[in-house]
């Protein structure tokens, strides 16, 4: 789809986003765009090493996804005794 994007195009491409968010946010928005770039591309590494492992040992399903039937349920939200409610 991108490959058919031309110097020209791109360039055109550019200025719209210049336009769009102006000069002084295209710093931070590069910023934001590389480290979730940064934090993707580790996401999929720990994945496909997950995934390797666990087709070395033979499951199927990581192990940490399976929920274990004595697990305490999580405390409701709107909890009354809420401990960052101070109390008289």
């Amino acid at each position: 789809m991108l490959g058919n994007l031309s110097g020209w195009h791109l360039l055109i491409l550019l200025a719209v986003i210049l336009l769009l968010f102006g000069a002084p946010k295209l710093p931070g928005l590069a910023r934001s765009l590389g480290q979730s770039m940064r934090i993707f591309r580790s996401e999929v590494r720990t994945m496909k090493s997950e995934s390797e492992s666990d087709s070395a040992t033979g499951t199927d399903a990581p192990a940490s996804s399976a929920k274990s039937p004595d697990a305490p349920a999580s405390k409701p939200s709107g909890d009354a005794r809420d401990s960052t409610t101070p109390t008289p």
